[in-house]
């Protein structure tokens, strides 16, 4: 699948830089939010704000951003399904086809000693609804959870044109599942001593 429109929003920062100079220069589009946003701004990426793709701005202090059908139906679509693609045009949707997100660092905040209402609000949502959606629908979407893997993902779209292999979505998207079970296991672990 070629990349040509991806959404980049990320709490760690570290090697980003690198992945998202390379989807600018091969004409991904960048839809991006918060802080990843004015990151990636100072680095001579222009992103598009992810409230001017959906037309609706972020609301609750940034609780709800991405939560809305203009990102999921990019993200969930089948593209070789006939309804799919008339709903997704009846409703102005646009494919995204990249994912890269990592999620708010709830285990390291409660490590280090935090208020129950911090543990709380570092408790991503938007995140894991974005990449599960997108590892669940990997035959299209390609999903980057680990900075580690990003160096794979430039080597993968250079070798083929821009687009990646179902191989390395699939690699991607196991990724997605473990990270989300063990993240829910911290919470979990967490709630249950208070």
């Amino acid at each position: 699948m070629k990349i040509k429109r991806a959404v980049v929003s990320v709490s760690s920062k570290a090697g980003l830089s690198d992945l998202a100079l390379f989807l600018t220069k091969v004409g991904v589009e960048i839809l991006s939010t918060g802080g990843t946003k004015k990151y990636l701004e100072g680095i001579g990426v222009n992103p598009i704000e992810v409230s001017a793709y959906t037309g609706f701005p972020e609301i609750m202090d940034g609780r709800v951003k991405t939560l809305h059908p203009k990102v999921h139906g990019g993200i969930l679509n089948i593209r070789d399904n006939e309804e799919h693609q008339k709903a997704m045009k009846t409703h102005g949707i646009s494919h995204i086809d990249m994912i890269v997100v990592n999620l708010y660092p709830f285990i390291e905040v409660v490590s280090k000693g935090c208020t129950f209402e911090d543990a709380i609000e570092n408790i991503d949502i938007g995140g894991p609804s974005m990449i599960r959606a997108a590892a669940k629908n990997f035959k299209y979407v390609t999903v980057v959870v680990d900075p580690e893997d990003y160096v794979k993902v430039i080597e993968n779209m250079t070798a083929n044109d821009g687009a990646t292999t179902e191989e390395l979505r699939f690699y991607l998207a196991r990724k997605v599942f473990a990270l989300t079970s063990a993240y829910d296991r911290a919470i979990t672990d967490y709630l249950s001593k208070i």
